[in-house]
């Protein structure tokens, strides 16, 4: 038998669940978009996303229960409101269990603002069904809760409740970015490491390092999804949208097999150490540094494309792909 394969095709004994076919991103027409788009990818696992009409960045946040507790991976990007809808969605899911609390534990994927612009305002949510517990997005905060001693070579955990959370630290991206594994559904988490789009890479070798130690974790568990934090690519293969797109009608879907683990090594062991720019069919290596810095015209691209979204995001009907 093959390494994360399961003997039968019955489902593995993974807790099932299931993804859109679409997700809203930023229109057609803003003031119809809801802040956030909420889906229950099972009774005890949601994924949220901030609309676009909010913030280009369209960050993707998780939502995830246990028996004991609850966890939220990140808190959003800038003007992202989460914390009416994660209100809601919790008191929803206390009435449909016939719970009167569910103590939240909030976490992040990494430091970066798009993913912690929220903090203050889950950290200012003061409502007793939902007692809080704020971890920083710093090494030392997350290595202390998922009892990580060796940061980032060792792996950790935290239950939930009846259900393991399996965390592996991938510096790279950031130097506090962390995967998450949950057992029950076999999805990783992998924030902004890897997802369909365009994976900025800061440290080499440290994404280098991080990548193989995804595959090694990953080896002889299953993976049902592969699940970032973005969706930049379009469906059309090697082309993603232009940096500062709020309105994606042609997006990629957001999950991601375990063979991408595998194309990313392959690629990024092809360097021999020397960083490039290079796009596959779901993703592109997006090294960045000095040695970009004059070719890079990210800048343009974005003040161009969010100068005609905004002005378009009442009625969106010609975006633009690159």
């Amino acid at each position: 038998m093959l390494p994360a394969q399961s003997p039968n095709p019955d489902g593995g004994g993974v807790q099932r669940g299931t993804l859109p076919l679409t997700w809203s991103t930023g229109g057609p027409k803003c003031l119809e978009m809801p802040e956030w788009q909420v889906h229950e990818y099972n009774p005890e696992f949601f994924i949220l996303r901030q609309s676009g009409c909010t913030d280009f960045e369209k960050p993707f946040v998780y939502l995830i229960f246990g028996e004991k507790r609850a966890l939220l991976y990140d808190t959003g990007s800038r003007n992202g409101n989460l914390a009416p809808t994660l209100q809601r969605v919790m008191h929803l899911w206390l009435l449909r269990n016939h719970r009167t609390s569910m103590p939240l534990v909030v976490v992040h994927s990494h430091s970066h603002s798009d993913h912690t612009a929220g903090d203050t305002d889950i950290q200012a949510l003061t409502d007793p069904a939902i007692p809080i517990t704020f971890i920083a997005a710093n090494v030392e905060a997350t290595k202390a809760l998922y009892g990580i001693v060796n940061w980032p070579e060792d792996t950790g955990s935290i239950d939930l409740g009846d259900r393991v959370i399996d965390a592996v630290p991938i510096p790279g991206h950031d130097t506090v970015s962390v995967a998450l594994y949950d057992r029950k559904t076999a999805v990783l988490l992998t924030g902004d490491s890897v997802y369909p789009g365009r994976l900025y890479i800061r440290d080499f070798d440290a994404f280098t390092k991080s990548n193989q130690r995804l595959m090694r974790f990953t080896q002889d568990k299953l993976v049902t999804h592969i699940l970032g934090c973005h969706i930049e690519e379009t469906r059309t293969p090697f082309l993603d949208y232009p940096v500062g797109t709020i309105y994606q009608p042609d997006e990629h879907e957001l999950s991601l097999s375990r063979g991408v683990l595998l194309e990313m090594q392959s690629a990024l062991d092809g360097m021999h150490g020397t960083p490039r720019r290079v796009a596959y069919a779901d993703f592109s290596l997006w090294p960045s540094g000095p040695a970009f810095r004059a070719a890079d015209k990210s800048q343009d691209t974005f003040k161009t494309t969010q100068e005609y979204q905004l002005k378009h995001m009442w009625d969106q009907t010609a975006p633009t792909t690159k």
